[in-house]
């Protein structure tokens, strides 16, 4: 299915230089905003307590926020969790001086006391009080390992994509497209260094979707190349790559348009549960088309991909050797 046909090959690859002096910037960009800003760790990665109260109408968030904020809790998110009457409160570690050496021993503070301060906090912002569903710690060691997981997870979904294409394609398409996907997710990261949005697991999760995600587009290009340089003669490598993305940029704008309006309404109607999620896919698939397309295809021409790649040499015939096999 094809929602248009371009007859002529956009030459895309004559602006190659360019565009990877684009996203060198923004790479190099958004790594200075992860070392001078680095990221705003949520309470399951820095450790913390996770409070959830229901109120019997619905939760007004801006005055528990305000209610949070004179008790001396400013930084404290607060966000609707499943339904507009309940409430999830996180306080970070910092904010627990109380109950300092039972953090630094990496032992739970009392939490039934932290749920009765922060309902006596929230008297005020209701006509009938709100009760306590669930009050849960999460230790500073918990927090690291988590943090130490997500990066081993990153790193072995990397190694896996690097395997997965050198074994189809060649190893220089591997490299490439783990060049343009590492671009994306270190995009990603530095908006939300850039931003100071919070960086929670559903946002890993979202990262570690943009992987797959993005090397999905590199791989039906990359098949289209390969398609290309065993079925026509007489191309250069250039306008191989040109072709290839031409001929699949229907197939781009039906896939990434409807993924990314299910990602929009996430990010819109979704609420504040999913919008750290919704904005960090919606940043991955805008830059995952932009770098499967005009990232990893420079990058693979530069790295010298041919025609000779593909195509197997003719086994020439001895012409001492009859066709019976006796030797002349």
């Amino acid at each position: 299915m094809e929602f248009f046909r371009i007859k002529k090959d956009i030459p895309v690859m004559r602006h190659a230089l360019a565009f990877n002096i684009i996203s060198l910037i923004t790479f190099v960009l958004a790594v200075l905003f992860l070392i001078l800003r680095g990221l705003n760790f949520s309470v399951e990665f820095t450790g913390g307590t996770l409070v959830e109260v229901h109120y019997q109408d619905s939760a007004p968030l801006t005055e528990i926020r305000a209610a949070l904020e004179q008790a001396g809790y400013s930084d404290a998110p607060v966000q609707y969790f499943g339904s507009s009457q309940d409430v999830l409160i996180r306080l970070p570690l910092k904010l627990h001086d109380d109950d300092a050496d039972a953090v630094s021993a990496n032992a739970a503070p009392d939490t039934a006391r932290q749920g009765e301060l922060v309902l006596a906090m929230l008297q005020s912002t209701a006509v009938t009080p709100p009760d306590l569903r669930r009050v849960e710690f999460v230790g500073p060691q918990v927090g690291k390992e988590l943090a130490e997981n997500g990066a081993l997870a990153l790193l072995f979904v990397v190694v896996g994509i690097m395997v997965y294409l050198a074994f189809r394609f060649e190893w220089r398409f591997a490299v490439s497209t783990i060049i343009a996907n590492l671009h994306d997710v270190t995009i990603i990261l530095g908006f939300f260094a850039f931003f100071q949005w919070e960086f929670s697991l559903s946002v890993l999760a979202a990262v570690l979707a943009v992987l797959g995600y993005s090397v999905n587009e590199s791989v039906v290009v990359f098949d289209r190349v390969r398609e290309t340089f065993r079925k026509v003669r007489g191309m250069t490598t250039a306008q191989v790559l040109d072709h290839a993305i031409t001929s699949t940029m229907s197939r781009t704008v039906i896939t990434h348009g409807s993924t990314q309006a299910v990602v929009l309404s996430m990010l819109i109607f979704g609420g504040e549960t999913l919008h750290n999620f919704a904005l960090a896919l919606t940043i991955g698939i805008c830059f995952g088309i932009y770098s499967s397309v005009l990232v990893a295809s420079p990058i693979v021409m530069w790295l010298g991909v041919s025609r000779e790649q593909f195509i197997k040499p003719a086994k020439t015939k001895d012409p001492t050797v009859t066709a019976d096999g006796a030797c002349v």
